[in-house]
């Protein structure tokens, strides 16, 4: 059987060689990866690196690759939204598991470990601001996972089709799909001081989450809601806007992804911390160790 060779349209190639949106080589990649949304946070990553290897800079997606105490680690921007994942996430897998000479999916296949690191709103009124949480499940509301084929086969659909019935799901809403992050991965992060939960991942930061500042929500109670849902001894945690496509697209692609948060609003008790950005070298610190 012919491999697929992936069109030009489809798998764009920029004149110097590097992928269409990154802008990076094959060889400018790690196999371990910290993510954020921030393109500065890259920079703050980096300050922790014994050496850098390479800096690359195009549109939100901001790339160092480097060296932390023996480990070659690749700091990468995603920018913000779900729609951002699918295209880093996308371009990463190529970066490994496609041939570039050829446009054709490689045999052996290289897997990825990849940590987004981010910020994110409680939604339980007993998770204090501060907290580490790391995404064990994450839910979609951003629909990416249900544009690829065999997303049934990654997601929990008793989880979803329960979660659909206890809110009341408008059908006008994209449909949720819940991922388990891997659990390895999550085993080998997590060493007692992070707290451990189900994370939505929303399409918007507004609306999406319950905000509302002058246009009204068409479900104002869907937070509540939200917050008291029970799956067996589960319960959501916490808001943010890409772990679930992260995690998704990684379990489709045969990549290790989780997400780690820094807590810094709480959607139940209305606080938030808007001075969070000296706490973030902690987080960053810890997850460099134990990636």
């Amino acid at each position: 059987m012919n491999k697929r060779r992936i069109p030009e349209s489809e798998f764009i190639i920029n004149a110097d060689g590097t992928v269409f949106h990154l802008h990076l080589l094959p060889k400018q990649l790690s196999d371990k990866i910290v993510m954020m949304g921030d393109p500065a946070r890259v920079d703050m990553v980096a300050e922790f690196f014994d050496s850098i290897e390479c800096n690359v800079s195009s549109r939100e997606f901001h790339t160092i690759t480097g060296s932390y105490k023996g480990k070659r680690i690749t700091a990468m921007s995603h920018g913000i939204g779900g729609d951002n994942i699918d295209i880093v996430m996308s371009e990463l897998d190529a970066l490994v598991n496609v041939d570039f000479a050829t446009r054709t999916e490689k045999e052996e296949k290289t897997s990825l470990t990849i940590v987004r690191i981010g910020t994110s709103g409680g939604l339980q009124p007993d998770i204090e601001l501060g907290t580490h949480l790391i995404s064990v499940r994450s839910m979609g509301f951003d629909g990416v996972l249900n544009f690829y084929a065999n997303r049934n086969q990654v997601c929990d659909l008793d989880f979803e089709n329960s979660f659909c019935k206890a809110v009341n799901w408008n059908s006008q809403h994209a449909a949720p799909y819940v991922v388990s992050a891997d659990s390895e991965l999550v085993a080998r992060l997590n060493e007692g001081d992070m707290q451990e939960g189900v994370t939505i991942s929303a399409n918007g930061f507004y609306g999406p989450q319950g905000r509302y500042l002058r246009i009204p929500l068409a479900d104002p109670d869907l937070n509540s809601k939200i917050q008291s849902f029970r799956y067996g001894n589960e319960r959501i945690t916490n808001y943010e806007m890409e772990g679930a496509a992260l995690a998704g697209l990684a379990r489709l692609m045969g990549h290790k992804a989780t997400t780690v948060c820094n807590i810094i609003a709480g959607r139940a008790t209305h606080s938030a911390n808007t001075n969070y950005k000296t706490s973030m070298p902690a987080l960053i610190e810890k997850v460099l160790e134990r990636i």
